[in-house]
């Protein structure tokens, strides 16, 4: 990952329960149910192949396959805003990352350049500030970044 924590700003993930913020080795956490073994991102509290209630969560790895990828050229409506306007508005990459399993996650891509993007490519988890809270706060998001 190649996102280096600034110790002097105050810093949340955008949702706590996506990934560990702040965190030396921050990693997506996704659930599966301890009996059938079905995965799921974000964290379910129940298992949404077979409905039972025994899920344990674990870490996603730091790789994954982009199994398919297309170009956002509009900005994301609440509660996806970020702090850009409609000036400084830059279209993005957005596709699915594939882990083994056949697990297949939705997230933002670092790159917005359709001929460096290719389906079946490697990409790794990376982190980078989405927006700033009135407070001040930095809201911290995860996105892949080809390899």
């Amino acid at each position: 990952m190649n996102y280096e924590m600034p110790t002097a700003l105050k810093q949340r993930a955008i949702d706590p329960t996506l990934f560990d913020w702040p965190d030396k080795s921050p990693a997506l956490k996704a659930s599966r149910c301890r009996q059938c073994g079905a995965a799921a991102f974000p964290v379910n509290a129940s298992c949404m192949a077979c409905g039972g209630d025994d899920v344990s969560i674990e870490r996603l790895p730091e790789r994954g396959t982009l199994w398919t990828w297309t170009i956002q050229r509009f900005m994301p409506k609440s509660p996806f805003s970020s702090s850009e306007t409609a000036e400084t508005f830059k279209p993005f990459g957005i596709g699915y990352v594939e882990f083994p399993g056949a697990m297949r996650i939705e997230a933002r891509l670092t790159q917005n350049d359709p001929a460096k993007l290719a389906i079946g490519a490697q990409v790794a988890l990376t982190f980078y500030a989405h927006r700033v809270d009135p407070d001040g706060t930095e809201v911290i998001n995860y996105a892949f970044a080809p390899v």
